[in-house]
């Protein structure tokens, strides 16, 4: 009698110590498992970003951020799009030749889908300073009187003009490059799609 409590005890005991298991090896497995699909902020650095472009004026730009890097959205005025056939002979790649600097539909001289809008990677193709804004064109720019207008990378000087190419007789080895995106909507762009040719 003694003997048959003490083996029903120990069967219960062995039965419960391995349904404790199971339910830690399950629960165990759980963050591990969890840990293997990104976070929403890993998600957001990789997908696309949607870009409201509505509020931007002429001659404005914004920044946002894709993949953590800045992505520069420049609305171009007229006269700054008539331009961007002029001082050809100052650039070192003015009909965008190197292909990895743009797809495909952002080769012309605009360097972008709608000549209104230059959508480039705010990085110096140099060592990936952070070029700053200097639209003025001649000598207010600070840059000579020959300046037509564009971004100055203040690391080590290389210079790009408003559509984001680069200037011959500078660090920078090419033009800044050209993310994918494509226009979602008239006044919204998404950054990280390419743009399909209808």
């Amino acid at each position: 009698m003694i003997d048959d409590t003490i083996n029903d005890r120990r069967r219960f005991l062995v039965k419960a110590t391995s349904a404790l298991g199971i339910v830690g090896v399950g629960l165990s497995t759980v963050p591990f498992i969890a840990s293997m699909s990104p976070s929403e902020r890993a998600r957001s650095l990789g997908g696309p970003v949607e870009v409201d472009i509505s509020q931007l004026e002429r001659g404005q730009m914004i920044t946002v951020a894709w993949r953590g890097k800045p992505v520069w959205i420049l609305r171009r005025t007229p006269r700054t799009v008539a331009t961007l056939t002029t001082n050809v002979e100052l650039l070192a790649d003015p009909f965008s030749k190197v292909e990895t600097q743009q797809p495909p539909y952002a080769s012309s001289v605009h360097r972008s889908i709608k000549p209104e809008y230059l959508v480039v990677v705010g990085l110096c193709t140099h060592l990936g300073c952070v070029p700053l804004a200097r639209f003025t064109s001649g000598t207010l720019s600070g840059l000579g009187d020959d300046w037509p207008g564009g971004y100055f990378c203040p690391c080590h000087g290389s210079k790009f003009d408003l559509s984001g190419r680069v200037f011959k007789n500078v660090p920078a080895p090419t033009n800044l490059v050209v993310p994918p995106h494509r226009y979602a909507r008239d006044t919204v762009i998404e950054i990280g799609i390419h743009h399909q040719k209808v």
